[in-house]
Protein backbone atom coordinates (compact mmCIF):
# COMPACT_ATOMS: atom_id res chain seq x y z
CA UNK A 1 0.00 0.00 0.00
CA UNK A 2 1.30 3.86 -0.49
CA UNK A 3 0.66 6.62 1.61
CA UNK A 4 -2.49 7.69 -0.06
CA UNK A 5 -4.16 4.09 0.91
CA UNK A 6 -2.85 4.61 4.28
CA UNK A 7 -4.40 7.21 4.73
CA UNK A 8 -7.43 6.43 3.09
CA UNK A 9 -7.75 3.50 5.27
CA UNK A 10 -7.09 5.14 8.38
CA UNK A 11 -9.94 7.97 8.05
CA UNK A 12 -12.33 5.36 6.73
CA UNK A 13 -12.84 3.45 9.78
CA UNK A 14 -15.00 4.06 11.89
CA UNK A 15 -13.68 3.05 14.95
CA UNK A 16 -10.95 6.18 14.60
CA UNK A 17 -13.81 8.65 14.90
CA UNK A 18 -15.17 7.39 18.39
CA UNK A 19 -13.94 7.13 21.70
CA UNK A 20 -11.28 8.25 24.05
CA UNK A 21 -9.12 6.97 21.35
CA UNK A 22 -10.84 8.95 18.47
CA UNK A 23 -10.02 11.32 16.03
CA UNK A 24 -11.88 14.34 17.87
CA UNK A 25 -10.56 13.01 21.45
CA UNK A 26 -6.90 13.11 20.07
CA UNK A 27 -7.24 16.37 17.95
CA UNK A 28 -8.49 18.47 21.18
CA UNK A 29 -5.95 17.04 23.46
CA UNK A 30 -3.28 18.02 20.85
CA UNK A 31 -4.63 21.11 20.85
CA UNK A 32 -4.54 21.79 24.54
CA UNK A 33 -1.16 20.41 24.69
CA UNK A 34 -0.15 23.15 22.29
CA UNK A 35 -2.00 26.20 23.74
CA UNK A 36 -0.84 25.83 27.06
CA UNK A 37 2.87 25.61 25.77
CA UNK A 38 2.28 28.53 23.34
CA UNK A 39 0.96 30.49 26.39
CA UNK A 40 3.85 30.31 28.72
CA UNK A 41 6.21 30.70 26.08
CA UNK A 42 4.55 33.99 24.41
CA UNK A 43 4.18 35.27 28.48
CA UNK A 44 8.33 34.73 29.16
CA UNK A 45 8.99 35.46 25.73
CA UNK A 46 6.89 38.70 24.60
CA UNK A 47 7.30 40.74 27.79
CA UNK A 48 11.47 40.22 27.86
CA UNK A 49 11.84 40.99 23.57
CA UNK A 50 9.27 43.92 24.31
CA UNK A 51 11.47 44.90 27.03
CA UNK A 52 14.77 44.42 25.13
CA UNK A 53 13.58 45.73 22.07
CA UNK A 54 12.03 49.00 23.56
CA UNK A 55 15.56 49.55 25.87
CA UNK A 56 18.38 48.23 23.35
CA UNK A 57 19.82 46.68 25.52
CA UNK A 58 20.35 42.54 26.46
CA UNK A 59 20.65 42.02 22.61
CA UNK A 60 23.84 39.94 23.18
CA UNK A 61 22.29 37.59 25.76
CA UNK A 62 19.28 37.18 23.71
CA UNK A 63 20.93 35.51 21.12
CA UNK A 64 23.11 32.91 23.36
CA UNK A 65 19.78 31.82 24.94
CA UNK A 66 18.14 31.55 21.90
CA UNK A 67 20.97 29.72 20.65
CA UNK A 68 21.76 27.37 23.44
CA UNK A 69 17.77 26.23 23.86
CA UNK A 70 17.80 25.65 20.09
CA UNK A 71 20.87 23.59 20.71
CA UNK A 72 18.68 21.50 23.16
CA UNK A 73 17.20 17.83 21.68
CA UNK A 74 13.36 17.84 22.93
CA UNK A 75 13.43 14.44 23.34
CA UNK A 76 16.47 14.47 25.69
CA UNK A 77 14.91 16.79 27.38
CA UNK A 78 11.72 14.97 27.64
CA UNK A 79 13.52 12.19 29.32
CA UNK A 80 15.57 14.22 31.62
CA UNK A 81 12.29 16.27 32.90
CA UNK A 82 10.54 12.83 33.60
CA UNK A 83 14.13 11.73 35.35
CA UNK A 84 13.85 14.70 37.19
CA UNK A 85 9.99 15.18 37.77
CA UNK A 86 7.88 11.64 37.07
CA UNK A 87 5.39 11.22 34.89
CA UNK A 88 2.88 13.49 33.81
CA UNK A 89 2.19 16.86 31.70
CA UNK A 90 4.56 19.30 33.14
CA UNK A 91 7.78 16.69 31.86
CA UNK A 92 6.01 17.47 28.37
CA UNK A 93 5.66 21.10 28.97
CA UNK A 94 9.06 22.32 29.95
CA UNK A 95 10.72 20.88 26.60
CA UNK A 96 7.68 22.17 24.44
CA UNK A 97 8.45 25.93 26.02
CA UNK A 98 12.09 25.87 25.23
CA UNK A 99 11.27 24.99 22.13
CA UNK A 100 8.96 28.05 21.77
CA UNK A 101 10.36 30.75 23.43
CA UNK A 102 13.43 31.22 20.97
CA UNK A 103 11.46 32.27 18.17
CA UNK A 104 9.05 34.13 20.23
CA UNK A 105 11.97 35.87 21.82
CA UNK A 106 14.52 36.72 19.21
CA UNK A 107 11.44 37.78 16.83
CA UNK A 108 10.10 40.27 18.44
CA UNK A 109 13.20 41.87 19.91
CA UNK A 110 14.12 42.37 16.40
CA UNK A 111 10.95 43.44 15.62
CA UNK A 112 10.67 46.43 18.27
CA UNK A 113 14.61 46.88 17.02
CA UNK A 114 14.04 47.68 13.55
CA UNK A 115 10.91 50.42 13.92
CA UNK A 116 11.99 53.38 11.98
CA UNK A 117 13.22 56.12 14.93
CA UNK A 118 11.80 58.75 13.52
CA UNK A 119 8.04 58.31 14.67
CA UNK A 120 10.01 57.28 18.25
CA UNK A 121 11.53 60.46 18.53
CA UNK A 122 8.30 62.23 17.76
CA UNK A 123 6.43 60.30 20.34
CA UNK A 124 9.04 61.29 22.66
CA UNK A 125 8.95 64.96 21.82
CA UNK A 126 5.60 65.17 22.13
CA UNK A 127 6.48 63.70 26.23
CA UNK A 128 4.82 60.66 25.88
CA UNK A 129 5.97 58.13 28.42
CA UNK A 130 7.80 55.05 27.41
CA UNK A 131 4.95 52.45 27.90
CA UNK A 132 2.99 54.89 25.40
CA UNK A 133 6.08 54.96 23.13
CA UNK A 134 6.17 51.13 22.93
CA UNK A 135 2.77 49.96 23.08
CA UNK A 136 1.01 52.92 21.08
CA UNK A 137 3.80 53.62 18.44
CA UNK A 138 6.33 50.48 18.15
CA UNK A 139 4.36 47.39 18.77
CA UNK A 140 1.57 48.43 16.09
CA UNK A 141 4.69 48.88 13.41
CA UNK A 142 6.20 45.93 15.02
CA UNK A 143 3.42 43.30 14.92
CA UNK A 144 3.48 41.70 11.72
CA UNK A 145 6.96 40.15 12.85
CA UNK A 146 5.62 39.66 16.47
CA UNK A 147 3.34 37.72 15.16
CA UNK A 148 5.85 36.08 12.64
CA UNK A 149 7.67 34.51 15.49
CA UNK A 150 4.33 33.51 17.85
CA UNK A 151 3.40 31.85 14.24
CA UNK A 152 6.78 30.07 13.70
CA UNK A 153 6.90 28.74 17.54
CA UNK A 154 3.01 27.24 17.21
CA UNK A 155 4.31 25.51 14.32
CA UNK A 156 7.02 23.86 15.84
CA UNK A 157 5.22 22.97 19.12
CA UNK A 158 2.41 21.39 16.95
CA UNK A 159 4.76 19.13 15.61
CA UNK A 160 6.64 18.13 18.82
CA UNK A 161 3.74 18.05 21.11
CA UNK A 162 3.69 14.19 19.66
CA UNK A 163 6.69 13.64 22.08
CA UNK A 164 3.78 13.71 24.91
CA UNK A 165 2.43 9.82 23.53
CA UNK A 166 6.28 8.79 25.18
CA UNK A 167 5.55 9.57 28.40
CA UNK A 168 2.04 7.84 28.43
CA UNK A 169 -0.11 10.97 27.36
CA UNK A 170 -2.45 11.66 24.58
CA UNK A 171 -2.43 13.76 21.19
CA UNK A 172 -1.98 12.72 17.82
CA UNK A 173 1.36 11.29 18.95
CA UNK A 174 -0.40 8.16 20.32
CA UNK A 175 -1.24 7.11 16.94
CA UNK A 176 2.33 7.64 15.51
CA UNK A 177 3.87 5.71 18.91
CA UNK A 178 1.52 3.12 19.31
CA UNK A 179 1.37 2.55 15.48
CA UNK A 180 4.47 1.76 15.42
CA UNK A 181 4.53 -0.20 18.32
CA UNK A 182 1.99 -2.16 16.72
CA UNK A 183 3.67 -2.12 13.28
CA UNK A 184 0.55 -0.85 12.38
CA UNK A 185 1.43 1.89 9.22
CA UNK A 186 -2.19 3.28 8.73
CA UNK A 187 -2.01 4.64 12.67
CA UNK A 188 1.63 6.14 11.75
CA UNK A 189 0.52 7.52 8.47
CA UNK A 190 -2.44 8.82 10.04
CA UNK A 191 -0.96 10.60 12.86
CA UNK A 192 1.60 12.15 11.02
CA UNK A 193 -1.09 13.24 8.30
CA UNK A 194 -3.41 14.41 11.10
CA UNK A 195 -0.36 16.72 12.97
CA UNK A 196 0.63 18.13 9.47
CA UNK A 197 -3.49 19.06 8.81
CA UNK A 198 -3.64 20.90 12.71
CA UNK A 199 -0.25 22.79 11.29
CA UNK A 200 -1.38 24.06 8.07
CA UNK A 201 -4.78 25.22 10.19
CA UNK A 202 -2.69 27.28 12.27
CA UNK A 203 -0.89 29.17 9.76
CA UNK A 204 -4.19 30.13 8.26
CA UNK A 205 -5.73 31.16 11.90
CA UNK A 206 -2.29 33.00 11.86
CA UNK A 207 -3.27 34.31 8.64
CA UNK A 208 -6.68 35.75 9.67
CA UNK A 209 -5.42 37.25 13.33
CA UNK A 210 -2.70 39.04 10.95
CA UNK A 211 -5.37 40.33 8.79
CA UNK A 212 -7.75 41.35 11.29
CA UNK A 213 -4.76 42.81 13.92
CA UNK A 214 -2.22 44.49 11.70
CA UNK A 215 -2.98 47.71 10.29
CA UNK A 216 -3.23 48.05 6.39
CA UNK A 217 -0.58 50.24 5.78
CA UNK A 218 2.15 48.08 8.16
CA UNK A 219 0.79 45.13 6.09
CA UNK A 220 1.68 47.17 3.07
CA UNK A 221 5.04 47.87 3.87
Amino acid sequence: MNVLNFVQAFFSDSAHWHGYDGIPSRFLEHVRYTLLALAVAAAIGLPVGLLTGHTGRGGNAIAVVANAARALPSFGLLVLSVLLIGFGLLPVMIPLVVLAVPPILVTTYEAVRTVDPAPVDAARGMGMPESGVLFRVEVPVALPLILSGLRSAVVQIVSTATIAAYVSLGGLGRYVIDGLYQRNYEKVVGGATLVAVLALITLALFRAVERFTVSPGVRRR
